[in-house]
Order: structure tokens, then sequence, then C-alpha cells
């Protein structure tokens, strides 16, 4: 209870600053520090590192000695039974035994254990990288509904100025009630959007909360680091990452099973005690009979060598996923960037210059206010695709950018 209580109060700490500027204005970098930090998921990977290391650092060392004591060949039966001193051959013994393993029996388990802590090392680099994405991803979502939210505000109090006007045009007998009655529905359909958009965007914020732990009124936009280099990509995938370190956990542990095939001594040495004779002392040595290596150790070893096939055979074939999901992710960048390019070209410009002609139209009594309201949809409607495709080229760049270890991970 007390390390939680001094953890939580270290982490406080270090959140100060953040916790500050979150009150004005939240970046992505320090929402991804943020989220670090209190990563439970990191603090696992670490606990398991060092429990992989505490037993790393005793796999290379021979076994403990063992103690042995008793009575030989004590009588339990004629007058001396159970007497110590009755017969010459009954004897007090005290002795030691110790399993001699070979050096290079104990450098390759030395060698295994020393592989599944550094298997287990990577696993804490491979929980930042999944806080860093999630709260990435969940960054960029609670952006663009706040985005998408404002759009949505502009489209209700659109609609609620047209329903005013018509309003007013009815009074004035310029207009009909059918119209101001098509508008009203209008608008309580723009107001239901912008509750479902308000609700999508509290959703967004809570997933948000739930990585960085705290509330947050204003996100800065986000600036997504370019992308690395396919090779880059593939090398740092957390997957890929963990399926090598796989690999030489496999290797190491064939390697020390292939090592049981010289089979350990055990050297013993005791002290004989008897009453009213000489002392002995007894020195022996036990050999394990190894009487069909080929069904039993050999078999062992072959099983330990096809787990080491199996893991390269999942490593290549994860390898080649992670290239095709590279090449994916880079096309979607590139053809949303483009996308981008012409709907800012041919849609939005064009429905802004159609705003100014409607303007200059109602001004000058040539066009009707029902004119200049369709332009004004024409150009929200524009600005809500063109935000949701700037949302669709955030994930996917969040994703090029932070799937991947941050540079050092992988070494």
């Amino acid at each position: 209870m007390h390390s939680h209580l001094l953890r939580a109060v270290a982490l406080t700490a270090a959140l100060l600053p953040a916790l500050a500027q979150a009150a004005s204005q939240l970046t992505l970098e320090q929402a991804l520090d943020l989220a670090v930090r209190r990563s439970e998921a990191t603090r696992s990977a670490r606990a398991g590192a060092r429990s992989a290391a505490e037993s790393a650092r005793a796999a290379g060392q021979l076994p403990d000695p063992m103690l042995q004591a008793g009575i030989d060949n004590l009588p339990v039966t004629g007058g001396g039974a159970f007497d110590a001193a009755s017969d010459s051959m009954t004897m007090k013994r005290i002795g030691i035994s110790q399993e001699w393993v070979s050096s290079r029996k104990r450098a390759a388990r030395q060698a295994a254990a020393d592989a599944v802590s550094a298997r287990d090392d990577a696993q804490v680099q491979v929980a930042t990288a999944d806080a860093r994405l999630q709260t990435a991803l969940a960054y960029v979502d609670a952006f663009y509904a706040k985005e998408a939210l404002k759009l949505s505000s502009l489209m209700e109090h659109h609609a609620h100025e047209e329903l005013e006007a018509s309003k007013g045009r009815v009074a004035a007998a310029a207009g009909s009630s059918q119209e101001a009655l098509a508008l009203a529905s209008a608008r309580g359909m723009a107001e239901d959007a912008s509750d479902e958009v308000r609700q999508q965007q509290g959703e967004a914020v809570i997933a948000l909360q739930r990585w960085i732990g705290i509330p947050v009124d204003e996100l800065a936009p986000p600036v997504v680091p370019p992308p690395s280099t396919e090779a880059e990509f593939v090398s740092r995938l957390p997957v890929l990452v963990a399926m090598r370190r796989e690999v030489d956990v496999a290797k190491q542990a064939a390697a020390a099973t292939a090592s049981e095939r010289t089979p350990d001594w055990t050297w013993q040495v005791s002290y004989g005690q008897r009453s009213r004779y000489a002392d002995m002392v007894s020195v022996g040595v036990s050999i394990p009979l190894q009487v069909a290596p080929a069904q039993r150790q050999d078999r062992a070893t072959a099983s330990k060598l096809a787990l080491v096939e199996k893991a390269e055979a999942d490593l290549a074939e994860a390898t080649r996923a992670a290239g095709a999901e590279y090449e994916a992710l880079l096309g979607d960048v590139q053809r949303l960037q483009q996308r981008m390019a012409r709907y800012r070209a041919n849609v939005l410009v064009a429905a802004r210059q159609r705003i100014d002609a409607a303007t200059a139209g109602y001004a000058s009594n040539q066009v009707g206010l029902a004119t200049l309201f369709e332009a004004r949809h024409m150009e929200v409607d524009a600005e809500r695709r063109l935000l949701a495709l700037q949302r669709e080229l955030a994930r996917a760049q969040v994703q090029l950018a932070f799937k991947p270890l941050m540079n050092g991970g992988e070494q």
C-alpha cells in the first residue's frame, strides 16, 4: 500500500507541468508523455523484465550441495536392537554431495536465461509503443471530433437563421407556411445532427482521458512526425521485435537442451562414526546412464529445434505482412493527400466562389435568399468532407509514425 501511494505522489508531481498546460491547450507530444508515464502495461512489462533479469543471474550457477546424514546397518532384532553401539557394522554417517554441471552446460543455460531476459526487456519498449500509438489515435479522434462539432454547430446556426428569415417572409406575405415548416424541420435535423456529433466528441474525449488521465479543454492540431522508411518500419515494428526475441529464445533453449546429451555427475563424500571401532570415510560418484539417448535426449533436442523452425517461419510470415502493411499505409497517405488537394481545388474553392456569387446576387436583388442559404449549406458540407479526409490522413500518418518502436528501441 505504501509503495502505491509513493508511486501516485511521484506521478502527480511529474504531471504537474502538463496539468497546467492542459488547462489551456494540450499538444500531441504532451499527451504521449502523459500516457507513457501512467501506462500500467508499461509498468507491468518493466516488472516482468526485472523478474527475468533476476532469474538470469542465477541460471549459470551450480546447484546447491546436498547435506546427507543417517545411520547405516542399525540392528532391529535381537538383544542389541536399536542400539547404535551393539554392532561393529553400525555407523553414524554425515556427508555432502554436489552435482557437478559442466561449464559448457552452465553457459548454455545462462544464454537461454539471458535470451528470455532480453525478450522481456523488449516487451517494455513494445508496451510503450502501444501506449503512444493508442494515445495518438485517440488524440486525433478527439481533435477532429471537436472540429466536426464546430461545423455542425455552424450548420445549426445557419438553419436557425434561415428559419427566422422564413418567418419574416411569411409575416410579410412574401413566403409560404410550407417553406417555414420545411425549414423548421431542417433546423430540428441540424440540432439532432449537432447532438450526435457532440456525443461522438464526448466519447472521443473520454477515450483520450483513458490514456492521459486528465480532462482537456483544448487540443492543439496534431503534429505527426514524418514516416520512416520501410526498412525502419519493419525492423522496429513491435510484433516483429517480439518475434525476433522469440527466435533467440527458441535457439538458446534448443542449445541448452542439446547440452543435456552429456550427463551431470554427482560427487559424494561422507564420514562414518562407529562405536569402539575405527571411523570411516566414503567417497563416491553417481553417473546417470543414458541407456537410450536416441529415444530421450535426442528427441527432446529435436523438439526444441522444431520450435526454432516454427518461430523463424512465423517471423518470416509476419515480416512479409509488415512490409505489406507499410505499403498500404503509405499508399493511403499519398492517395488521401492527392484527394485533399483535388477536393480543395475542385470542390471547396468552387463552394466558396458560389457563396461569393450568391451574396453579390442577393445584394443586387438578382437571386433569392434561398440561393444564398443553399450556397452556405454546400460550403459547410464541403468543409465536413474535407475534415473527414483530414482525419483519415492523420490516422494513417499516426500509424506510420507511432506503430514502430521509438528510435533506439530495437537494438
